[in-house]
């Protein structure tokens, strides 16, 4: 079985150690590295490119937040899912703009958890139910507050009618491999898809395009 290699960012050396111990139960997740602040993540990222970085933000120095873009590059290719104690909103869209795939609360069940990370690897948005309201009023608020741009409904029509089928994939939760299958087209072609789709619509991830779709009602 091909692991998923993960890399725990804690400043909480038993709540890390804890985590660790949580993960190693599971026969498909290989913890390969662990840290207690941004500048052993970093090291760790660009020695071992890790799958997955579970990263708190409350850390010494730099916050998980900030030190997202010093991850990303990295590793380039690394899923990042914020696994914090922090409910506000601001952290929560800060997280995702800055290219977190996650963002999950430390109080999660242990298997809310491991479905969590497992479903972010393979390229979908995971966020607590906890925090799914705050990011739908933000957005909301956001969309109110922004009258003077194009109406939401001028940015919904003008995607085609293969980018609605994608948008309305994503707000199901599938993934890039599980949207193919169902529509009968190339990993590679839904990817392209994906990055139209968030251009038009002035989004930076498939979270806030599963509640722009669900605020506007735009599936079935």
């Amino acid at each position: 079985m091909e692991k998923i290699s993960i890399l725990v960012v804690d400043d909480h050396t038993l709540f890390r150690r804890g985590l660790i111990s949580l993960l190693a139960q599971a026969p498909d997740f290989d913890v390969i590295g662990e840290a207690g602040d941004a500048v052993g993540a970093l090291r760790i990222c660009e020695a071992l490119h890790p799958d997955v970085v579970l990263l708190d933000n409350h850390l010494p120095g730099a916050s998980g937040i900030q030190s997202l873009p010093d991850i990303f590059r990295a590793a380039p290719d690394v899923t990042v899912i914020m696994l914090t104690v922090s409910e506000d909103e601001s952290d929560l869209i800060q997280a995702l703009q800055n290219g977190a795939q996650g963002y999950l609360l430390k109080t999660s069940e242990k298997d809310d958890l491991l479905i969590g990370i497992r479903k972010a690897f393979n390229g979908e948005s995971v966020i607590s139910q906890e925090m799914t309201h705050k990011l739908v009023t933000a957005f909301k608020f956001s969309k109110k507050n922004n009258l003077d741009k194009n109406t939401s409904g001028a940015l919904a029509a003008s995607l085609s009618p293969r980018e609605l089928q994608i948008v309305c994939q994503i707000a199901k939760g599938s993934s890039n491999k599980v949207i193919a299958r169902e529509l009968g087209i190339a990993d590679t072609t839904v990817k392209i898809h994906v990055q139209h789709v968030l251009r038009k619509l002035n989004l930076s991830s498939r979270v806030q395009v599963a509640v722009f779709a669900n605020v506007e009602r735009l599936c079935p």
